[in-house]
């Protein structure tokens, strides 16, 4: 990495638990470019001045984690589709003092689910109704599923997401044939390292063991404990560290017009499991 100097180029992300995930992801692959630039984690007190910082001090690039993705729309000056089609955001990039709006989540959604080549016709529980879970919803909607099912207790929030996407909602996931399907996904902070949940599981281990498939976006720690009980019964698993590798990647293709090659990209996953 450079040393700090007046020319340096900044980027940052904002989270109400911050993780060095991107910060090592992002740094590395700086460093192995050549560009001097650096980029910083936060976790903000006020998002608006927080915001008004990324603008006022030419930050470059700005990532967006819960529970912000949604608060932050009335920040930013433009919406790029990828945006404004699931009304969540997890990428900014400052143009001058305009700040534009994307989502790369439903990038990394959408590439992983046809990665591991997750047949349409599953039947699908969904937990969560913020901004990630829009970003997963949508991706498994434009992928062709149609048997979905999303849980969340917030009421206005789940079934305005369920309807959105032609997809039903529940409150809590019940008991019986209900409370399982072909693949389980989690879009909640439970298992989140540093939240009052993090030793918890967000799906119960009958719908663990009825699943064929397991994905988790929590990305810290990169194994939960519902990957870590889904591994144990043997289960496909899909984590929240492969979410955060390629929006992460896409994010940095955002902030600084380069692509990294596949081989720099896993180094970066490798150095960044290896804090």
């Amino acid at each position: 990495m450079p040393i700090l100097n007046k020319d340096m180029t900044l980027c940052i992300s904002l989270s109400a638990r911050p993780s060095n995930n991107g910060t090592r992801f992002h740094n590395y692959l700086y460093d192995q470019l050549g560009l001097n630039w650096i980029y910083k984690a936060f976790a903000p007190t006020d998002l608006a001045q927080a915001i008004a910082g990324v603008r006022g001090l030419g930050i470059r690039g700005c990532a967006v984690s819960m529970p912000y993705k949604e608060d932050v729309i009335a920040l930013v000056d433009v919406m790029d589709p990828s945006a404004k089609a699931i009304d969540s955001v997890n990428t900014i990039v400052n143009d001058a003092g305009q700040l534009t709006a994307y989502n790369t989540d439903y990038t990394a959604i959408e590439q992983l689910l046809e990665r591991n080549a997750v047949p349409a016709g599953f039947s699908v529980l969904l937990k969560g109704a913020g901004g990630m879970a829009k970003a997963t919803a949508a991706a498994l909607r434009d992928a062709g599923f149609k048997d979905v099912t999303i849980i969340a207790r917030n009421e206005a929030a789940g079934r305005a997401l369920a309807d959105l996407y032609g997809f039903a909602w529940r409150a809590d996931l019940g008991t019986g044939p209900d409370a399982t399907a072909d693949m389980i996904i989690n879009v909640t902070p439970v298992g989140m390292a540093g939240g009052p949940d993090a030793e918890s599981l967000s799906f119960p281990a009958e719908a663990i063991h009825a699943a064929k498939v397991v994905f988790d976006v929590v990305a810290l720690p990169p194994e939960t404990p519902l990957i870590t009980a889904a591994r144990a019964a043997g289960k496909k698993v899909i984590t929240g560290a492969e979410v955060a590798t390629i929006q992460a990647l896409e994010q940095f293709v955002l902030y600084t017009g380069n692509r990294p090659t596949d081989q720099q990209v896993r180094d970066a996953e490798a150095f960044v499991r290896a804090q």
